[in-house]
């Protein structure tokens, strides 16, 4: 039996003994797990890192955003964001835009704030002192990973260059230990992985980023590099002095980011090690001491299945989730799943926004209260939107329940998007659901100091074809909707091509052409969204049931080249109102038309004062005026009035969702106000290309986004 087994019945005994106390919890965990460093079999990359590829089983090529192929409680497969072509469509103008102005104008904003400079000091290549705070280094990592996830979709040789030579640059500063960091050098050297520096530091985050934008880059070229440097400072310095072990000093995850770093890097080398530092990582270790206020802000330092609740920084909460997700899709650990699910209950019932932010604080870009969710006060950061997705995808793979994949759409269609200008320069760092210019902030900028939201978007833009389907041992899942085409092969190795034809988010109309290399006995399984009410489905132009909203459906039968699948998506103008608990949406509604959530700004109405804040004649009946122009133009304002439940009907008290239709009705305004998709904030007309990006929730809101 394998090693990985035996550490997990001991881990079980152990937790079930409430005599055992958490210190010789962790050493006698530590003594099982030094037995059990074995590589899982039919991995891509030889055990201890190194070069040793071994492509027989699973070439890097083929490994997708999470690679869940030998995961075992993953019930669904990433396919490879080269797998999917996405064309013409919704989406195809934002990721133009991402890789020929977002992430080159990203490295040149780069270059002028010193971030390279902090690495060419460290070689005599530059006099330049160091910039920026001390989790500079993963703006360089973030930048590198939507780089390697450009170059899957197909080589970009300028891109390929600069990327590389951005790698060379960063492993050559790192010491013989493996250390890597550009912050703690010199006269700072004292500092490394102190208790303080932990909580604060961000050592870890940033090698996390590095783990990642390495992957990602050894999964686009084959080149393991920056993978390597990840794994030697791991190895040489991180394992040999940190960890459980009487002998080792306690870690911590100041941010987490780390853990599901840590998975991915087992998942690619299969080296079982890196699975069980991140398991002690999500343990906590007592040792550190820490206050209950900064375990609470961290979300780390303290046992993770003994959370309750989402609280505490909002982006730290969502990737440690991730990582938890990650951990029990490797291990099956059903104390963590239970915890998720009860956590994810959390988020979709009383902390997330309609548009799929979450952070309702800017005071510790945290969680608040159960139905603590302001409008004008919201922080909704980019990165916690992000964050709500990857955790997402990750509790997706792990179910296979369309719950999840309901709230990456809303999550990905507003409160992502809204994080980039249409010409790919600018970007929001927060994203408040109202917002008065008169404040003199300006939202949207094309860099911050904090520089982690830009290119935590253009990675996920970049990654996005690898987010449309899943595989399973039953068949094929389609997540997302957009023209688009699928050149993969069914679990079983049987190849498969899927192709997209539809309008959507526009309308409502799906039509895909399944084409098999042989004829194959499968499922398909098509999500019909959460939103949807009177959705079709029919099969070579015949009408088949069971499509229910916030469900997959199952088609299983013989598959042959050229059968079809047609599906309808009735797409009204829908009024959404908020549960009474969260003050500050009561009497007002929210305009949801599809996946996308409709904004009202000044702009578009001049005959309404400015000082008018009362959401003016927004009741549930009537119908609005959405003109055809507005409906065709492929960049919609949307600025959040309220909202409508996030996720799909899974919520089974409306009393107790965040979000409901009026009286279980799909009801439109009666007011003849201008409803806006939004992308533009306030952009030039000229520019309507992209997709959808939202801001505010108060006819005040004119142009929330324009600078």
């Amino acid at each position: 039996m394998f090693a990985e087994l035996h550490f997990l019945e001991r881990f079980q005994s152990m937790k079930s003994n409430r005599n055992v106390t958490r210190r010789k919890f962790i050493a006698t965990i530590a003594a099982t797990a030094a037995a059990s460093y074995v590589a899982r079999p039919g991995m891509s990359y030889a055990i201890g890192g190194g070069r040793g590829v071994d492509e027989t089983t699973l070439p890097w090529r083929d490994q997708g955003v999470l690679n869940l192929v030998n995961s075992p409680y993953a019930k669904l497969h990433s396919v490879p964001v080269r797998a999917v072509t996405i064309e013409e469509g919704f989406w195809s103008k934002r990721r133009k835009i991402n890789v020929e102005r977002s992430i080159p104008t990203m490295r040149e904003q780069l270059e002028k704030h010193g971030r390279m400079d902090n690495y060419r000091r460290l070689v005599g290549k530059s006099k330049e002192p160091q910039k920026g705070p001390v989790y500079s280094d993963s703006d360089i990592y973030k930048w590198i990973e939507a780089s390697g996830f450009a170059l899957q979709s197909g080589d970009i040789p300028e891109l390929r260059s600069r990327a590389a030579s951005m790698v060379r640059e960063v492993v050559a500063v790192q010491e013989s230990n493996g250390y890597l960091n550009t912050y703690y050098i010199e006269d700072k050297v004292s500092q490394r992985m102190l208790t303080h520096s932990q909580e604060v530091g961000h050592e870890l985050y940033n090698l996390g980023h590095m783990i990642q934008g390495g992957i990602a880059y050894y999964r686009a070229t084959g080149d393991s590099t920056l993978m390597d440097a990840g794994t030697k400072m791991i190895d040489g310095f991180l394992l040999p002095n940190f960890g459980p072990g009487p002998d080792k000093k306690p870690i911590v995850s100041g941010h987490p980011e780390i853990e599901m770093s840590l998975i991915e890097l087992y998942r690619t080398t299969g080296n079982k090690k890196y699975v069980e530092l991140a398991g002690y990582i999500l343990q906590g270790d007592d040792r550190m001491g820490l206050e209950k206020r900064h375990t609470i802000y961290m979300y780390s330092g303290t046992l993770f299945t003994e959370r309750a609740r989402l609280e505490g920084h909002a982006v730290r909460a969502m990737y440690a989730c991730c990582g938890a997700t990650d951990y029990y899709m490797e291990t099956g650990d059903q104390t963590y799943w239970k915890t998720l699910n009860h956590l994810w209950e959390d988020l979709s019932q009383h902390q997330m926004y309609i548009t799929g932010g979450v952070g309702a604080r800017a005071a510790g870009e945290a969680f608040g209260e159960p139905y603590e969710l302001p409008n004008a006060q919201a922080y909704g950061e980019s990165c916690a939107a992000i964050g709500n997705m990857m955790w997402n995808w990750r509790m997706l793979a792990a179910s296979g329940e369309a719950k999840h994949a309901d709230v990456i759409e809303r999550a990905l269609y507003n409160g992502i998007n809204s994080g980039m200008s249409l010409d790919g320069t600018l970007y929001c760092y927060r994203n408040p659901l109202a917002f008065d210019p008169d404040s003199g902030e300006t939202i949207r900028n094309p860099w911050y100091d904090t520089t982690c939201c830009p290119p935590n978007l253009e990675r996920t833009f970049a990654s996005l074809p690898g987010y449309f389907y899943s595989s399973s041992k039953d068949g094929v899942y389609v997540h997302l909707y957009d023209n688009s085409t699928l050149d993969w092969h069914l679990d079983n190795g049987t190849g498969l091509k899927i192709a997209q034809e539809t309008n959507y988010p526009w309308d409502g109309d799906v039509k895909m052409t399944v084409m098999p290399a042989q004829s194959a006995d499968f499922t398909l399984f098509v999500r019909i969204p959460g939103w949807v009410k009177g959705a079709k489905a029919a099969v070579n132009g015949k009408g088949i049931d069971g499509a229910q909203p916030g469900q997959y459906l199952a088609i299983k039968r013989q598959w042959k080249a050229g059968d079809t699948v047609s599906l309808n998506f009735p797409m009204p103008a829908q009024a959404v109102a908020s549960n009474p608990l969260v003050t500050e949406n009561r009497d007002r509604v929210a305009v949801q038309r599809g996946p996308i959530v409709y904004c009202l700004e000044q702009l578009d109405q001049p005959n309404m004062p400015a000082t008018d804040r009362r959401y003016a004649g927004i009741e549930p009946t009537g119908r609005p005026r959405v003109s055809r122009r507005t409906q065709e133009r492929s960049a919609w304002r949307r600025h959040g009035v309220t909202s409508q439940r996030p996720g799909s009907g899974s919520v089974s008290s409306e009393r107790a969702a965040v979000y409901a239709g009026r009286h279980g009705r799909s009801e439109t305004p009666r007011s003849r106000s201008d409803l806006n998709p939004v992308l533009r904030m306030g952009e030039p007309e000229a520019d309507t290309d992209a997709g959808v990006v939202h801001v505010c929730a108060s006819l005040r809101q004119r142009d929330a986004c324009r600078r």
